[in-house]
Parts: structure tokens; C-alpha cells; sequence
């Protein structure tokens, strides 16, 4: 089971990837019925740490604290892939791995780990910028940078910022279940679970954009997914020609009106597979694709799994 949770940390600390794993495990959600973790914070360079952006820490725990974890997290720092670590903290990862715990590193955590011994003849990943690093300082690891993080339990590494979260709701989703990472998730306001690697581009339902030219047309359009619509009939609700109107568009928006809505459509079929009990087929009416084998095409090629796998995932093996 997992219920306690530490988080190593080191001079250079940086600030987001230790707030990924104090906002997945550190936070009270029991109101909504989550599991609460008994988390904390350690020092592996004693009480008061520096952060790579100015900021100090003072630090409650020393290294005795991951002698009951059962989750020891290492977040990166600033310069972790040019130096050297202090053999105390590696002994204790060492110690921990001994004993049946897990250790997860975000981004260039991963170099304390591969200076403790524990990635010798095992896959794992870092940003992209430190893959080449790691290869050449460690060569019995095998790095992965196309990925968002891999699991070699008891190991788990993660890739460039951001996929630390993905790590850590993986583990989430594998210990508690998916019902608990999606909440959890929700909570954070980032997709429970993302497909593909590092260099994945994921587009929001109503992306940012410089403008407001089309942005009543953005609202129609995700308010009618159902409805076929062509590049005329949009031009016309925004009053300019085709011409203009897709050259509009593509400024505001980044991309194409065909590919806005299609990956509309895609993520509400997402919501409907996760929270509804509907069939593929209805599902393929509601958001445009008019029937299950349009959806399925279209769904794999945005998601990289099919409709009913990914309802599966979200909603567990119960789920048809």
C-alpha cells in the first residue's frame, strides 16, 4: 500500500518539480473522499536548502525520513547532471529500494538515482536536453527520451517537468486505481492520464489566442460538434470571406478550423467515455463523427488507444 510519501531534496531544488509531488501526494483531499498520505519533506544537505529560482527552504526532516517511506521522490535541481551527490543519500535510496519501497525521480531527479546504482540494467527516461548525459555517464541504464516517464518498478523516472505529474498520477492510478487518479487529477486541472512522448502537442477546447475576431465562431462550433459544418458556413457566421476567415483562424487559434474541431470532438468523446455509460456508437453520433468506426479512426490517431481501451482505463475492467 502506499501511505507514506517523502520527498528528498538537494541544494538547487527547482521550485514546479517539487511542487508536482507535494500538490499529487501532500495534499488533504479526504473531503472528496481521496486518500490522505503521509507526506513530508527531507534534506539530504541539511535544514535550509536553496532553490534554482532564489528561494530558501527551511526543511524539517533530515534523511531519516526515508527510512518509513514508502514512495521516496527525488525532484530535479539545477546542475544535478554535472555533480556529485552525498554518498549518506544514496545509501538511504539504496536502503529504501531494499526494503520494497518505490523511488520516483522528476526530469533530472534521475541522476541521483543513477549515481545510487538503482537504474544499472534498467529502462528510464529525462528531458530530452539530458538523455545524451545520462547515456554517456551511465552507460549500463538504458535511456528513453521519447517518453513522458517509465515504470521499472520499484523504479519510476519521468521525463522534463511537467511529466513528473504524469509519473506520479501513473503510480496513483496503478495503487489506488483510476477513479482516485482522475479525482485527483480534476483537482489539479491536468489530464489524468496523456498518451504519446515528450514532444506531444495537447490543445485545449478553447486555446489562447491574440485576437477575438473569431471567438464567437470558437463558441458556436464547440456548442454544435455534432453538426457538419464546412469553412464556408463558419466564414459566413463571422462575416469575411473563406480566405479570411481561415487565415484569422489559423492566426488566433494555431491551427486549422478542420483540425479545431476535430479535436474538439475527440475530447468530448473522452468525457462521454469517462463519465457516461453510452455506447460507442451514440458516442460517435454526439460528437460529429456519425458513426463508431469514424470515432475509433480518429480517436486512436489524437489519443493513441481506442474508445473502448480508453474507457477501460478510465472507468476500470467493468467498464464495456
Amino acid at each position: 500500500m502506499l501511505r507514506n510519501v517523502a520527498a528528498v531534496l538537494l541544494n538547487g531544488v527547482n521550485p514546479f518539480e517539487l511542487g508536482v509531488v507535494c500538490e499529487v501526494f501532500g495534499i488533504d483531499r479526504s473531503d472528496e473522499g481521496l486518500p490522505v498520505y503521509d507526506f513530508a519533506v527531507a534534506s539530504a544537505e541539511g535544514p535550509v536548502l536553496r532553490c534554482n529560482s532564489g528561494l530558501t527552504l527551511q526543511v524539517e526532516h533530515g534523511l531519516e525520513r526515508l527510512e518509513e517511506a514508502d514512495l521516496v521522490a527525488v525532484p530535479a535541481g539545477s546542475g544535478f547532471e554535472s555533480r556529485t551527490f552525498p554518498p549518506e543519500l544514496l545509501k538511504a535510496l539504496r536502503r529504501a529500494v531494499d526494503r520494497g519501497a518505490r523511488v520516483l525521480s522528476v526530469c533530472s531527479g534521475v541522476f541521483v538515482l543513477a549515481a545510487a546504482g538503482l537504474l544499472d540494467g534498467r529502462r528510464c527516461t529525462v528531458h530530452w536536453r539530458h538523455a545524451e548525459t545520462l547515456s554517456r555517464q551511465y552507460p549500463h541504464l538504458t535511456v528513453e527520451p521519447d517518453v513522458l516517464y517509465v515504470d521499472e518498478d520499484p523504479v519510476i523516472t519521468s521525463a522534463g517537468t511537467a511529466a513528473g505529474i504524469d509519473a506520479c498520477l501513473h503510480l496513483v492510478r496503478k495503487e489506488e486505481g483510476p477513479e482516485v487518479a482522475n479525482k485527483i487529477a480534476r483537482r489539479m486541472v491536468v489530464p489524468p492520464h496523456r498518451d504519446g512522448g515528450q514532444a506531444q502537442y495537447i490543445e485545449r477546447p478553447l486555446p489562447q489566442h491574440s485576437g477575438d475576431t473569431v471567438a464567437e465562431v470558437l463558441v458556436w462550433m464547440e456548442r454544435n460538434l455534432d453538426q457538419e459544418v464546412t469553412v464556408e458556413q463558419l466564414a459566413a457566421r463571422a462575416h469575411m470571406s473563406p480566405r479570411t476567415f481561415a487565415r484569422r483562424f489559423q492566426q488566433e487559434t494555431g491551427t486549422t478550423p478542420y483540425r479545431w474541431i476535430l479535436r474538439q470532438r475527440v475530447l468530448l468523446a473522452q468525457q462521454l467515455l469517462e463519465q457516461t455509460d453510452e455506447t460507442v456508437d451514440a458516442i460517435a453520433g454526439r460528437t460529429g463523427f456519425g458513426n463508431a468506426a469514424a470515432l475509433r479512426h480518429h480517436f486512436v490517431r489524437a489519443v493513441g488507444t481506442t474508445p473502448q481501451a480508453y474507457r477501460r482505463t478510465f472507468r476500470g475492467t467493468q467498464a464495456a
